[in-house]
């Protein structure tokens, strides 16, 4: 081996943070629904059709042990996802269309712990115990309490467990930080004595975590130093429970966080924390994440009296709240006021928006005008709580039952296959080079075009 590839594979062996931190973040899948929360990672060897038992496009499977709803965050070849273990060995879960707000009831002690994995070979590179305690707060029967997905930058990545701590590892499984917010109390606003389980995911941009925590009690927007986990500010919220995630928007050159909400969907300046812009009238219990296309700023909720889709402008300032009679206006490009989903995240992939309801209603909408294209259902949709990812032409819908459903984009209908994983499916996929990752209630899963190697099924 010559001397300068000698000090390449040193480099790598010893200081893998330096390594992966230079690769383009637009080519990762760095946070919950990957670059910017878009959903979409461009690639032409994703597989229309795998089989999981034949082994057809399936690269590899790993058991991953406990419950979690964290999806997959990828940087480079490291894979990092979060589990709760129960000691009572019941990590139950209850899934479909119901609407109860049973708690699960299981106060025995948890291990919360993070592992980082090959995502070439499925092999644990390493795992750590972020804490071994009883929860702090209860789970929804729906729920689990590894919701949050971990974000990266490529040379840290944290992992929040809500009321059980926020984490901060280097790519060689170092702990950097800890912080702890206390009790969290993601639920009803209804009912406040009931606990449902936090679900915001942390996300990462310039050196800055930035985590929401909308609960109930005083809800607040926070920036946290990556290096120190030090807090740079922290902005109070009058709003209800919410379990969205925050999105990061630089909008010639107005950097700014936009979130979701019940009474106050919003934006605030990325350095200051100011308010810059508020929005009433969402969903009752917001769950989709802010997205960003064609220059405007996208949300969505469905939940008691309001179901909207608002597409705003990104210079919108003040109280741009919409007369009841409106549907749009200087700041709102165009809104509906009911159809909008209540848990899965929209896809916007090129001009065309898809709302996808729990119950597997798909609605297909020009981005840019709000216009209906076209209205249909996936057929036998039993709930729907992952968001929808695209890729090379095609949407990847998971269903609760275990099925993934590949759409073809465009004005038209088409489903273009079916493929049932065997287990329940509540994690949004990822995509990381010619590879799209499922995580089901048991399993994380590798589907990709390559034959799986001899060595690759690993949960034997």
């Amino acid at each position: 081996m010559k001397l300068t590839g000698i000090i390449a594979f040193l480099l790598w062996a010893l200081s893998p943070v330096l390594v992966f931190s230079q690769l383009r973040y637009e080519d990762q899948w760095p946070q919950f629904r990957g670059p910017y929360a878009s959903g979409i990672v461009e690639s032409g060897r994703l597989p229309v059709h795998w089989d999981i038992h034949t082994g057809e496009h399936i690269r590899w499977t790993l058991e991953i042990p406990g419950l979690g709803h964290s999806s997959p965050v990828v940087w480079g070849d490291c894979l990092f996802i979060t589990t709760a273990i129960s000691g009572s060995g019941k990590d139950s879960l209850k899934v479909g269309l119901y609407g109860d707000i049973d708690e699960v009831g299981d106060r025995s002690v948890h291990e919360f712990r993070v592992y980082c994995i090959d995502k070439n070979r499925g092999e644990i590179l390493w795992e750590r115990l972020a804490r071994k305690g009883v929860p702090v707060t209860e789970r929804h029967t729906k729920s689990s309490h590894a919701n949050p997905t971990m974000a990266t930058d490529g040379r840290y990545v944290v992992a929040f467990f809500g009321s059980d701590g926020l984490y901060c590892y280097d790519f060689n499984g170092n702990l950097i930080w800890t912080r702890d917010f206390g009790r969290i109390n993601a639920g009803p606003y209804t009912d406040p004595g009931v606990e449902w389980g936090f679900g915001s995911s942390p996300i990462i941009h310039e050196n800055r975590v930035i985590i929401e925590c909308d609960i109930i009690g005083e809800s607040f927007l926070a920036s946290l130093d990556l290096e120190t986990g030090e807090e740079i500010w922290r902005t109070p919220r009058e709003d209800v429970a919410t379990w969205s995630t925050p999105n990061f928007l630089n909008s010639n050159g107005q950097r700014q966080i936009v979130v979701n909400g019940y009474t106050h969907i919003g934006g605030y300046d990325f350095d200051s924390g100011k308010e810059l812009w508020r929005l009433g009238n969402g969903g009752d219990a917001p769950v989709p994440t802010p997205l960003f296309a064609h220059g405007l700023i996208y949300i969505h909720g469905s939940h008691g009296r309001y179901q909207p889709i608002f597409a705003i402008r990104p210079e919108a300032r003040g109280d741009i709240t919409l007369d009841p009679e409106r549907t749009s206006s200087e700041n709102i490009v165009w809104s509906v006021r009911r159809g909008g989903a209540y848990l899965p995240t929209n896809l916007i992939y090129g001009d065309l928006l898809y709302n996808l309801r729990m119950n597997g209603n798909l609605t297909c909408y020009n981005a840019l005008t709000g216009e209906v294209i076209y209205k249909e259902r996936i057929p036998d949709a039993m709930g729907i709580t992952a968001s929808g990812v695209a890729s090379n032409g095609k949407l990847y819908y998971s269903l609760e039952q275990g099925d993934v459903v590949v759409v073809g984009a465009g004005p038209d209908f088409r489903i273009l296959s079916r493929n049932p994983l065997g287990d329940l499916i509540m994690a949004s996929p990822a995509i990381s080079g010619d590879m799209i990752f499922f995580r089901t209630q048991h399993h994380l899963i590798a589907v990709g075009d390559q034959p799986r190697p001899a060595s690759g099924q690993l949960n034997q």
